[in-house]
């Protein structure tokens, strides 16, 4: 028999028979199962624990239950080698499980957030399947780990006897206080050293009882006191509010400082002196651990049993996590305190977005209604649809030998469709549009300055640039070079003028070839559309659908061609993005950026260029390209040259704004329900599938750190999905919102679904992310500031182009024919002449393509453009008409641009970036840091002096020091003088 022994305070083994194949599992846990601690951590060795065969187990196991007696007599009177005879594998693995299960029952959960001891916290957890054939990857773990124990982390590794697959080891991580301590003086993490003593008065609103259905309970949006900060120096540490070692850094700020650790250590021994093989990061890569993550504290959806346990998850999940808290306020101060500053700001942004959306949506919609009000006022659409004008109207054919002649009244339904949208209430919307968004940005660096201070993140971007460098920098440095401003040696990447232009050629040249590809991929839908409308045209002529009384007059050529083109590039974006994803993020490594903030933010330079191309070239060429460059009968423009016979597409009479609606719904809604399913039901099936066999086992045997990892780790760039993900919608409802009021509307829709979703997977299907700190949505921000001003441009001509807004007033005002302010004979107006015997025969339909109606009697076609007729001395050239509208549609562009320009620079020289009291609150907290702190220097000096005694030459230097240091201090306040009755008046 093999004797397995286990702790007393914690695992309970049997003992198998060297027969039972079993047995070569569980070897070694007679050498991992103990707790493996730095020689900092405290001593914890309860006695062992000795099992010596199956039958004094069971003897031991009568007590537990008297309704396993039966069991335990039958077990008793058959050997162990009975067992393995009778039993396989599989039977033998569960009779062990069922054995420690019961054993369990008496002592410590699985399900703990703490060492075998219950007092040592797990701060961090690591991952591995022990190949034994791999010797290298065993020698990393071995040396990665007494690295990790060199620098005064505690480890403990659960062997893989105790997982639920059998293979997989676990390390856990405990960080003592010497070692947070030491570090969070190394990153200058603040922490409190005196409660607050001014109140927040900007929360206090009118009538604040009407918003109580939407608030959530004080103890859950503010679960700490709000307290003064400053850097946390260790060798000050009585100066600060701690209370208890154990609690004083919250798990995040823990989690933060192991992985700061993790990142650094190294896995080769010192004499190898290869300064790259460090972090946990390459270890992760090489598949020498197969992760590596902090705990969440709790299931999320119940308390942990465990009192010292703050089960913070479960209290996410219950008040904000849940789509039924959706109309509810977000608990952003427990967010940020759970998962880091930096998913807190994330969220603090969607949610401010949302509720800023909710006014664009409420005009949006107005504009909407006016429209439908305003339905059978549309003159020109009556005339479309009259059948003594637009049923007497003879149009051109569309495309070459397939399309026949048509009547205009044919397009009645789309031209109605078109008014919805295109009304003197869409010029309105764009300019409010143009003024709401510059509303947004500048309230919400308001909200982003009060959100670094409450959160100690005003002084955070020099702290970050420091000290926040990358692992994959750090350990590529050769050189050692003065710092200007610290004036201390520092290693630096020494990289050549020609290295660094390469690398930097090479990067560009890749993210042009992409973008090409995408306008290559673009052209082709537009081909396949050019090719495609005409086959329409000959198919639907006959269609049985055109005999449907409801639906019928809406399935044409046109909106079959617009739909099915649409579909196409929204897959074509889709492919493009899963496969641009990686090469981003492969070149923005070679670059090998110095920072994290400089990573992202090159990373979503490259993304956010490629993602702007792939989205919206589709609306760009429908709005600003389609029907603008057709030519006219006779002398049509072809895509390719009349060789391709690709000719050009034509706007439908009622203009070409209806087709971008379309355009920009398809990919808009498609891209939104797509990344809802992608991001949430996609992670929840992983996670089914994956934790499908542990599900079966008791709760305390399913461990805590065992449950973390059976769910999908949220990834460094998980952050960086979601803000893409929101400002492509951003762009779609302000670079294109002229066309389609409703857009902000889905948008909000969407953006209260997306906080709960985005809160859901995060509290529930992943992984609790390494807590980070941001004090700012970084690069995002300058990129929502170049859509805002660049949405003015697109709106304006939009506007100007794709709607028929101009020509009609041009009409209205200049051309009415009766000099009436009214709308009679625009269509006809519109419409120019030309000569049916005049159209080239390769334009002309072939036999059997033209109507019945159609005969030898009817000499002329009308088409889209403002030309001289046949037999006139200009014929076929552009009319006066049409000079004035274009000058008319260019004086709307500069008037619009220029109104909303400077509105939009004066809404913003007007709000202030910072408000006023958060201003007065940071300058009293850094003066009271450093009025404190000069208190506790001088009684530091007071308390040496009561100890030293009367030693008169040590007194008198000692009162030396302290007369100078407040000498110091009073002209360093008094320097200030302005500060000084600023902070006095505010207080």
């Amino acid at each position: 028999m093999h004797r397995i022994t286990g702790k007393a305070g914690g695992d309970s083994l049997i003992e198998m028979s060297p027969t039972d194949s079993f047995s070569d599992d569980m070897n070694g846990y007679d050498q991992r199962a103990s707790s493996r601690t730095g020689s900092q951590g405290p001593s914890v060795s309860p006695p062992d624990v000795c099992v010596e065969t199956c039958e004094s187990l069971n003897t031991s196991l009568v007590c537990l239950d008297s309704s396993d007696l039966s069991d335990c007599i039958q077990y008793r009177s058959q050997p162990s080698e009975q067992i393995s005879a009778l039993f396989g594998l599989s039977r033998k693995r569960s009779l062990f499980l069922k054995y420690r299960s019961r054993i369990d029952k008496q002592q410590q959960s699985k399900d703990s957030v703490f060492f075998r001891d219950g007092v040592r916290r797990i701060d961090f957890v690591l991952s591995y399947v022990d190949d034994k054939d791999d010797e290298r990857k065993q020698e990393k773990r071995r040396v990665y780990e007494s690295n990790l124990v060199k620098v005064g982390l505690e480890l403990e590794t659960e062997d893989k006897s105790e997982s639920e697959d059998g293979k997989t080891y676990f390390v856990k991580i405990h960080a003592s206080w010497e070692v947070l301590a030491t570090y969070a003086n190394v990153l200058k993490i603040k922490v409190p050293f005196k409660v607050a003593d001014t109140q927040d008065n900007s929360r206090e609103i009118p009538m604040n009882w009407l918003s109580t259905p939407f608030r959530l309970p004080k103890d859950i949006m503010h679960p700490e006191p709000d307290y003064f900060t400053a850097p946390f120096n260790k060798e000050k540490s009585d100066f600060f509010l701690i209370e208890d070692k154990d609690t004083f850094f919250p798990p995040s700020t823990r989690n933060r400082i192991v992985y700061y650790i993790l990142s650094r250590c190294s896995y080769i021994r010192e004499e190898c002196g290869d300064a790259d093989k460090k972090g946990i990061k390459r270890l992760l890569n090489n598949g020498t651990y197969t992760s590596a993550f902090p705990l969440h504290d709790s299931r999320y959806w119940t308390k942990s049993k465990d009192a010292n346990c703050e089960s913070e998850r479960y209290t996410l999940y219950k008040h904000w996590a849940r789509f039924l808290c959706f109309f509810k306020e977000q608990p952003l101060d427990l967010v940020r305190k759970y998962y880091g500053e930096k998913i807190g700001i994330y969220f603090a942004w969607l949610g401010f977005y949302t509720e800023m959306l909710l006014f664009a949506a409420v005009v949006g919609t107005l504009c909407f209604i006016y429209g439908f009000l305003t339905y059978d006022n549309n003159e020109w659409s009556k005339e479309i649809c009259s059948e003594q004008i637009g049923g007497n109207i003879v149009m051109c054919p569309l495309c070459d030998k397939k399309c026949g002649f048509w009547k205009l009244n044919t397009t009645c339904n789309s031209s109605w469709q078109s008014h919805l949208f295109d009304n003197v209430a869409t010029v309105f919307f764009a300019i409010f549009m143009g003024i709401w968004v510059t509303l947004f940005l500048e309230f919400w660096k308001r909200r982003q300055a009060r959100l670094e201070y409450e959160w100690d993140l005003f002084d955070f971007e020099e702290e970050q640039q420091q000290l926040q460098l990358r692992p994959e920098y750090e350990t590529k440095c050769n050189d050692r070079k003065l710092n200007p401003i610290t004036k201390e040696p520092e290693w630096v990447l020494d990289r050549t003028v020609t290295d660094i232009a390469g690398k930097l050629c090479l990067c560009w040249v890749t993210v042009m070839f992409w973008i090409s590809l995408i306008i290559a991929c673009i052209i082709g839908v537009i081909a396949y559309r050019l090719a495609v409308y005409a086959a329409f045209a000959s198919i639907m002529k006959d269609s049985p659908t055109n005999k449907l009384e409801v639906v019928g007059p809406y399935i044409t050529p046109q909106l079959a061609t617009s739909v099915t083109a649409s579909c196409i590039n929204f897959v074509i974006i889709m492919i493009l993005n899963l496969m641009y994803e990686k090469v981003a993020i492969w070149i923005t490594d070679m670059e090998i950026p110095k920072t994290h903030v400089e990573y992202e933010n090159k990373l979503t330079v490259k993304m956010f260029l490629f993602q702007f191309v792939n989205y919206y070239s589709s609306c760009f060429y429908v709005a600003f390209f389609k029907g603008k460059f057709v030519g006219y009968p006779g002398d049509y423009a072809y895509m390719f040259g009349k060789w391709s016979k690709l000719r050009n597409e034509e706007c439908d009479p009622g203009g070409c704004l209806i087709e971008l609606t379309t355009q920009l719904v398809i990919v808009m809604t498609g891209k939104q329900v797509w990344g809802n399913i992608q991001e949430a039901l996609l992670p929840w099936l992983m996670n089914w599938w994956g934790s499908r066999k542990a599900r079966k086992h008791p709760e305390s045997l399913y461990s805590r750190w065992e449950q973390d990892h059976d769910l999908q780790g949220f990834g460094q760039l998980g952050l960086f999905d979601e803000y893409l993900e929101m400002v492509i919608q951003f762009g779609f409802i302000t670079l294109f919102v002229a066309s389609f009021p409703l857009a902000p509307l889905l948008a909000l829709i969407n953006n209260v679904i997306e906080v709960r979703v985005d809160a859901w997977k995060l509290t529930t299907q992943f992984r609790r992310p390494v807590a980070a700190k941001a004090h700012s949505i970084g690069a995002w921000q300058e990129i929502l500031n170049g859509i805002a001003v660049f949405s003015v441009v697109t709106n304006a001509f939009i506007v100007a182009f794709t709607s028929d807004m101009i020509p009609r007033l041009v009409y209205m005002y200049a051309y009415q024919p009766d000099g009436e302010m009214n709308m009679k004979g625009y269509i006809n107006n519109s419409l120019s002449v030309f000569n049916i015997s005049a159209i080239p025969p390769e334009n002309s339909p072939e036999n059997g393509e033209n109507p019945s109606w159609f005969n030898d009697s009817i000499t002329t076609c009308r088409y889209r453009d403002y030309r001289y007729p046949p037999g006139h001395e200009k014929q076929y050239s552009h009319t006066m008409q049409f000079w004035h509208i274009l000058a008319a549609k260019l004086a709307f562009i500069i008037i619009m641009e220029h109104v909303v320009f400077m509105v939009k620079y004066f809404v913003a020289w007007l709000i202030p970036d910072v408000p006023a009291d958060v201003r007065a609150r940071i300058k009293r907290e850094r003066y009271l840091v450093q009025k404190n702190l000069h208190d506790y220097e001088v009684e530091k000096l007071k308390i040496q002096l009561s100890q030293q005694g009367a030693a008169g030459s040590l007194r008198v230097d000692s009162l030396s020091a302290l007369r100078s240091q407040s000498m110091r201090f009073d002209s360093s306040v008094s320097s200030d003088h302005n500060l000084t009755c600023e902070v006095a008046t505010f207080v």
